[in-house]
């Protein structure tokens, strides 16, 4: 994947957390909020949150923090949620189902445009009124509608083909949810999501809890 920034994926991917945190401040009806205060809350330091933050401008005034809707807005424009990018679902099995059904995405501005599926008993369907269509109608529908971003849901042998017909099809970026990485040309974003290493790490972190308590015990 190229980078054009020379921000750090790390700072990156704390974005997203200190926008969902803002955003349920806001729900709460806070209307500033510290570097103290959001350390507490997100778990990371006052410092890196400051840090974070000064990459893009910083937003803060000292001895008063940061006015909550002000950050959020702020953010979620960094982030690019100020805009609406077209998607489709490829693999219309539980995980595509799901993911259609799951209305946050289009609220906050990701619209499912269409699932597409090989099973003809899917074909012709809709999932929260989103049309299921073959798959042999993946690449001309990406490029007819214009879409951006490609969603995989697809079992593990058949996830690289679908990526090259959403390459072809000028597809900006891919979030891959089969159990397997994928190889496309650089100038598509691809983001593998593998649900089974977060499940592992709960599995190491439930191993290690119990060695330290029987280890206490000896």
């Amino acid at each position: 994947m190229e980078r054009f920034s020379s921000i750090s994926m790390a700072v990156v991917r704390r974005l997203p957390k200190y926008y969902r945190y803002l955003g349920e401040l806001k729900k709460n009806d806070v209307k500033r909020v510290s570097s103290q205060e959001l350390s507490r809350i997100t778990g990371f330091t006052a410092s890196q949150i400051r840090q974070d933050l000064n990459c893009f401008g910083g937003f803060g005034q000292q001895g008063y923090g940061y006015n909550v809707d002000d950050l959020h807005q702020n953010i979620g424009s960094i982030l690019g949620l100020d805009k609406v990018y077209k998607t489709v679902i490829v693999g219309a099995g539980n995980l595509g189902q799901a993911i259609a059904n799951y209305t946050f995405f289009a609220k906050s501005g990701f619209i499912p445009e269409a699932l597409f599926d090989i099973n003809p008993k899917l074909i012709g369907l809709r999932i929260n009124d989103i049309k299921v269509y073959d798959v042999e109608e993946l690449e001309s529908f990406v490029r007819d509608n214009d879409i951006e971003i490609g969603i995989i849901c697809t079992p593990k042998n058949q996830c690289q083909k679908v990526a090259e017909t959403l390459a072809r099809a000028g597809i900006k970026a891919i979030w891959n949810f089969a159990p397997s990485d994928i190889t496309v040309s650089d100038d598509i974003i691809v983001e593998n999501v593998h649900l089974s290493e977060s499940l592992f790490t709960i599995s190491y972190l439930l191993k290690e809890k119990e060695e330290v308590l029987k280890a206490k015990k000896l």
